[in-house]
């Protein structure tokens, strides 16, 4: 089997990936990812007991326990540039050895739950309220670098949403991929749950005009317009389709939870999404230790 060269995989003097910092035996197989690194203490505070507290950038992971479940929580930064270092580096900790450089015979699947904040783009999913993503429509061209294929079906939507959104190719080449069915089934009651978009930028690219024209002022209108089938885009955020691609190419089982805190097509933006987001994180605390 091959040798991974220092220079693709760094590890640091203690024996941990570069840019988490985390050695394989302080990750647990169930993590909770979000985007904000002061939002892993207030996951990790509902912990019954904390062993592990690690910080390198904007990376920081707690690593604890709630009943008799181990689980991880760390946070990511902003943007699918962003959760292309977390996931390779969470693979890593668990599928390849750190002695020999090389990638383990036997293969782990992690369980990976963002928990996260969002727009809704429909105007009967009103802030304060949760999504569950069935899709990560992704408008920001990671997967592309990647062999993520398109079954027949997937291509289909594909086409359909180039063609009601009138995307070019010269803003994006937009990919798809499925939430893990055995996560999803357990986030049903009190979620909303539809295709989420996930876009390369918080501005120009969700249709945002400050003092910049954009050169599809229509997005939003066509986003929320859209449909295939049974399928409509109820969200959009910034690492979803970047989790669940990326997911699928490693063997991981990928969910996203939005704590919906906007409502683009009301105008309106959550008085208290405080309160809002430490619900979704009780709530997912309560439905994981439980599984």
């Amino acid at each position: 089997m091959q040798r991974i060269a220092e220079s693709e995989l760094i590890i640091n003097s203690r024996g941990a990936i570069y840019h988490l910092d985390l050695r394989p035996e302080e990750l647990a197989q169930t993590i909770i990812t979000v985007g904000d690194p002061d939002r892993v203490s207030q996951v990790s505070r509902y912990f019954d007991s904390i062993e592990t507290k690690c910080q390198h950038r904007e990376f920081v992971t707690h690593t604890g326990r709630v009943g008799n479940k181990r689980i991880s929580v760390v946070s990511t930064g902003i943007g699918p540039d962003n959760i292309d270092i977390v996931l390779n580096e969470l693979d890593a900790l668990v599928n390849i050895d750190f002695g020999t450089r090389q990638v383990k015979p036997t293969l782990t699947a992690l369980d990976i739950i963002r928990v996260g904040t969002s727009g809704s783009l429909q105007a009967d999913i009103p802030v304060d309220s949760f999504v569950a993503s069935t899709h990560g429509l992704g408008l920001d061209n990671l997967l592309n670098y990647y062999r993520l294929e398109h079954n027949e079906g997937e291509s289909q939507l594909l086409q359909s949403f180039i063609t009601q959104t009138q995307l070019h190719a010269q803003i994006s080449h937009p990919y798809i991929s499925l939430a893990s069915g055995h996560l999803l089934k357990n986030f049903v009651d009190g979620f909303h749950q539809g295709i989420t978009v996930t876009c390369p930028g918080f501005y120009g690219p969700q249709g945002r005009v400050l003092r910049l024209g954009i050169r599809n002022p229509e997005l939003i209108d066509r986003l929320t317009q859209f449909n295939f089938g049974p399928y409509r885009i109820t969200n959009f955020e910034m690492e979803t389709s970047a989790i669940y691609g990326l997911g699928k190419l490693l063997g991981h089982h990928c969910l996203s939870l939005s704590a919906i805190v906007a409502n683009r097509i009301a105008k309106d933006f959550s008085s208290d999404a405080a309160s809002t987001i430490d619900r979704l994180i009780q709530k997912t605390l309560e439905t994981i230790s439980a599984s």
